[in-house]
């Protein structure tokens, strides 16, 4: 195909790569056939400009046809988006992440520093760590967190780890985390690796990254679902319920929402696909 640009977000014109939106398919679970099958009708129908939301949903709305459970996967960055507006829905999301790495779990709590008291998104422990992760939830794509985020984190960490110190072992690891659902700039990776603290977003690090960890976990938001409206996906945000896998434990919530047992049967369906999905 002769060179084609699309438009970003940004605004900003770079070139459609092929290969990259077939990696994309492949690392969300789509066979190879399939990859390639979308791959072949988006390079058939893209036009120069054409805006990366519209390559994007066409890309879907064709896997969605081949493998309406591989679709759920391949939406799962704008998925994680749609767990806004309020960063709460992502807090509790990333707590049953850390869970599932064994720590005990609060988020949203306030706790004793040295110095002064501090509200910590996410508050992990186990026999010989303690996390305090600050979780950074952005409705824009385009919106990173910077340097100031990793300065203000590192204090805060240092005042909670000081509060703490004696009343643990001499081995006890303390940790402070942060976690983005967008990008850190430069100068926030270098300084935050540089003063200990674990940085996590999207794509970073290279291993251990948000994508990564939930696909490594079947932990899949509901928001990565077709077969609910968003308007059902906000009231069961409301109601805590975050992950597919808790859906079919929790059919009582659809019912008293009103949606007929049929089409709760859809739901549970593709729920269950979500996250069985190798």
């Amino acid at each position: 195909m002769t060179n084609i640009s699309i438009t970003k977000k940004s605004g900003e014109l770079a070139p459609f790569d092929s290969e990259k939106l077939k990696q994309s398919l492949l690392r969300s679970g789509a066979s190879q056939s399939d990859a390639d099958y979308v791959s072949e009708i988006v390079i058939d129908n893209i036009v120069n400009g054409m805006s990366t939301h519209k390559v994007y949903r066409l890309a879907y709305q064709l896997l969605r046809k081949r493998s309406g459970k591989v679709a759920g996967r391949y939406r799962l960055k704008k998925a994680i988006f749609e767990m806004g507006p309020t960063g709460y829905p992502f807090e509790s999301f990333i707590g049953e992440l850390i869970k599932l790495q064994g720590y005990s779990v609060e988020t949203g709590v306030v706790l004793d520093g040295s110095c002064v008291t501090h509200e910590v998104d996410v508050y992990g422990n186990k026999k010989d760590k303690t996390v305090f992760v600050e979780c950074k939830f952005h409705n824009d794509v385009r919106k990173k967190s910077d340097v100031k985020v990793s300065l203000y984190v590192k204090s805060r960490f240092e005042d909670l780890k000081q509060k703490r110190l004696n009343q643990v072992d001499a081995n006890h690891i303390f940790e402070g985390w942060i976690v983005t659902n967008t990008r850190f700039t430069v100068d926030a990776t270098q300084f935050g690796s540089c003063a200990g603290l674990k940085l996590i977003s999207w794509d970073f690090p290279a291993n251990g990254n948000l994508r990564q960890l939930i696909d490594s976990s079947g932990f899949h938001p509901i928001t990565t679902m077709h077969s609910i409206t968003n308007k059902e996906k906000a009231i069961l945000l409301d109601k805590k319920i975050i992950l597919c896998r808790q859906l079919d434990e929790r059919k009582d919530i659809l019912l008293r929402m009103g949606i007929p047992e049929r089409r709760i049967a859809r739901i549970i369906n593709e729920a269950n696909q979500i996250v069985d999905l190798k």
